[in-house]
């Protein structure tokens, strides 16, 4: 039986990206929701929840880094110089997050200028990310298998619009997880801040899928012309699903329920996503066929892979059982 290397490759490049828009999300969502709550016990609460995972939860967007590199190199040459300047800027933003986690916990007297570039950071890497995404959801200008567009094709109404989905997924996911994982007043303040969070979300979800189809003739396509919209229409489906469930699981107190919900909300519209681009790495013009490097080099990138992914994935599940429950305020802090 062959195996087609360039399928399995976008399903484990693939896989890197969701878990890191999952698992980094809610923790740049809680830089988002930082000037929500300004009493300096609660931002504490808020740190604390992810402290001892954060750094962990950046090693999915190295494995995508890394997995485009080797098995998809045209993608790589072509999307980092279409999208250099919001990349770089994505970049920026992540460092002083970073910078942030480690300074404010040892600062004094300037620990409000750490906590500014902590809200600033977060919100900057999560903004740059979307820009990208809807960068490479208009199409990218690619001539002879290189980037043949100008320095501010990345820059549009849909790609600015995509970056305020992504804040306000990461702000969602966010929200979940501290209310899964503080309890009391705070808690109690984050369940009135998810529900109309929750709408915002379904309201941009909606405005970038119209404006996908709508906007995007290839796209439109694949969703009306390509004959499979029987199989495709259960996502919105779900979609609409997943948002009356976290509203009822709000008003009935739930802790868990709220966090996984919006985890199936990102994974459907990032199923929405995989469907609008496939087969697509670089719409309108390069496939992942065309993209793909030579069979040897994925076979090599492959056995690595094969070797290290499990050990990453049972590390992050281990980091996360370690340090589950509550966090509380007085609880040891950040040092």
């Amino acid at each position: 039986m062959q195996i087609d290397l360039p399928v399995i490759w976008a399903l484990i490049i693939g896989l890197g990206v969701f878990i890191y828009v999952v698992l980094d999300g809610f923790d740049l969502g809680i830089g988002l929701l930082f000037p929500l709550f300004e009493r300096k016990a609660d931002r504490e609460v808020m740190l604390n929840t992810v402290a001892p995972v954060w750094d962990g939860n950046e090693t999915f967007l190295i494995l995508g880094g890394a997995g485009l590199y080797g098995a998809f190199p045209v993608v790589y040459s072509t999307l980092l110089p279409a999208n250099y300047l919001p990349l770089m800027l994505m970049l920026m933003g992540l460092i002083f997050r970073g910078a942030a986690f480690e300074l404010r916990a040892k600062a004094r007297r300037t620990q409000h200028l750490w906590d500014l570039a902590f809200i600033g950071g977060s919100a900057l890497a999560s903004f740059c990310q979307g820009v990208v995404l809807g960068s490479v959801l208009q199409g990218t200008v690619v001539v002879n298998n290189r980037f043949a567009g100008g320095p501010f094709d990345w820059l549009s109404p849909f790609s600015l619009l995509c970056g305020l989905g992504v804040l306000l997924t990461y702000a969602t996911l966010g929200c979940g997880w501290l209310i899964l994982k503080t309890e009391g007043d705070l808690q109690r303040r984050l369940r009135r801040l998810m529900a109309p969070l929750t709408l915002l979300l379904l309201a941009m979800m909606g405005a970038v899928s119209l404006w996908t189809v709508l906007g995007l003739p290839t796209v439109a396509q694949r969703w009306f012309g390509s004959g499979l919209l029987g199989w495709f229409l259960p996502v919105p489906l779900l979609v609409l699903a997943c948002v009356v469930a976290i509203l009822r699981a709000l008003r009935r107190g739930a802790e868990a329920a709220p966090f996984l919900l919006t985890l199936a909300l990102c994974f459907l519209g990032y199923s929405g996503l995989l469907i609008s681009m496939w087969p697509h790495l670089v719409p309108p013009s390069l496939t992942l066929w065309d993209a793909s490097s030579s069979p040897s080099s994925q076979r090599f990138a492959l056995i690595g892979t094969v070797i290290v992914l499990p050990i990453i994935l049972v590390y992050n599940a281990l980091q996360y059982r370690v340090f589950r429950g509550k966090v509380r305020e007085g609880d040891a802090g950040y040092h």
